[in-house]
C-alpha cells in the first residue's frame, strides 16, 4: 500500500500540533506504522506523544562528530508511534527554514523516509512566505496539505497566504490540498464564517474541533486529548477525519483570494456580525 504523506499548516499557536499529533496516534491505534515529523523550531510537537520533548535531529548533528543512525533521531510516542523533531535556531539566531531544509537531507541520506511507513505526518510551522518552511509541499514529501485555521481574521488571512502556496507547488495532474481544519470553533456563528471562507476558495472544510476546555487540560498535562476523553465529540470528529485519509480525492479547484478579496471577504463579516448584534439588542426587552 502507498504511504499515506500528509502535512498540517497554520498561523502560529493555531492548533497544527494538537491536531497533527492526535491524528498521528489514532491512526497507530488503528495498526498504522507512523512517523511524526515535527518542522518547528520550538520542538514541541511530538510532546504529547512522548510526555517530554525529545532531542531533535538539528541539535544531535551539532553535537555529534560521526554521522548520525536512526536510533539518535527516532523516538517512541504513544500507541507506537515513531516521533522525531527536525529543530533548528535559537530564537533571533539563523534562519529556522534553512534548518528544516538540512533537517530533511539528513532524513534522506540515512533513508529514513524510505521505509514501509504507513502513514507519515508532518507539522509545519506559520506560514509559507519561507521557502524553507515549505519544502514538505515544494518538494513533494506530502500528498496532502491541511491548512489548521480558526474563525478569526489573522487566521484566515494566514490560511489565504498557504492556499496560494498550495497552488503554487501542485502539479496540474496532482493537488496537494487536503482540506481545511476549522480549529476553535465556539458557536454556529464561526462555522459560517469557516464556510464562507471555503466557499469563496474552494478549499473544503474536512473537519470542525470545537473549542474545549478538556483540549486545553490534556496539553497542559502533555497528553492527548483523544486519550485522555476517547467518548468525546472532538475525539470522534478527528477519528472520521483520520479514517477518511485513507480515501482521500485531490481538491483541483480552489485558489487564495488576492488583498482587496480578503479586505471585502473581512467587511463582509463584520457587516454581518454588526447585523446580528443589531437585532440582538432589538429583541432584548428592559
Amino acid at each position: 500500500m502507498k504511504t499515506i504523506r500528509i502535512a498540517f499548516y497554520g498561523k502560529g499557536g493555531i492548533g497544527k500540533s494538537t491536531i497533527a499529533s492526535n491524528v498521528s496516534a489514532v491512526l497507530a491505534l488503528e495498526g498504522k506504522k507512523v512517523l511524526h515529523i515535527g518542522c518547528d523550531p520550538k520542538a514541541d510537537s511530538t510532546r504529547g506523544l512522548t510526555g517530554k520533548r525529545i532531542p531533535t535531529l538539528l541539535d544531535q548533528l551539532n553535537q555529534k562528530d560521526e554521522l548520525l543512525v536512526r536510533e539518535d533521531v527516532l523516538f517512541a510516542g504513544v500507541n507506537g508511534v515513531h516521533c522525531l523533531e527536525a529543530g533548528g535556531p535559537q530564537a533571533g539566531c539563523g534562519c529556522a527554514g534553512l534548518g528544516i531544509t538540512a533537517a530533511m537531507d539528513e532524513l534522506e541520506r540515512m533513508g529514513i523516509l524510505d521505509e514501509s511507513w504507513d502513514v507519515i505526518v508532518y507539522d509545519v510551522l506559520g506560514d509559507v512566505v519561507c521557502g524553507g518552511f515549505s519544502v514538505p509541499m515544494r518538494q513533494h514529501y506530502a500528498d496532502q496539505v491541511y491548512i489548521v485555521t480558526s474563525p478569526d481574521y489573522m487566521s484566515i488571512y494566514a490560511a489565504n497566504n498557504i492556499l496560494k502556496g498550495i497552488r503554487r507547488y501542485s502539479a496540474e495532474d496532482n493537488s496537494l490540498l487536503g482540506g481545511l481544519v476549522l480549529n476553535h470553533v465556539k458557536d454556529e456563528r464561526d462555522i459560517r464564517i469557516g464556510e464562507r471562507f471555503s466557499v469563496k476558495t474552494g478549499a473544503p472544510i474536512t473537519v470542525t474541533i470545537r473549542e474545549s476546555s478538556e483540549m486545553r487540560m490534556a496539553e497542559f498535562q502533555r497528553m492527548l486529548f483523544t486519550q485522555e476523553f476517547p467518548y468525546g465529540m472532538n475525539t470522534a470528529a478527528l477519528k472520521k477525519f483520520a479514517n477518511a485519509l485513507s480515501g482521500h480525492k485531490a481538491v483541483r479547484c480552489f485558489r487564495g483570494l488576492d488583498a482587496e478579496e480578503m479586505e471585502q471577504f473581512g467587511m463582509e463579516i463584520f457587516r454581518e456580525e454588526i447585523s446580528e448584534w443589531d437585532e440582538a439588542a432589538e429583541g432584548t426587552s428592559y
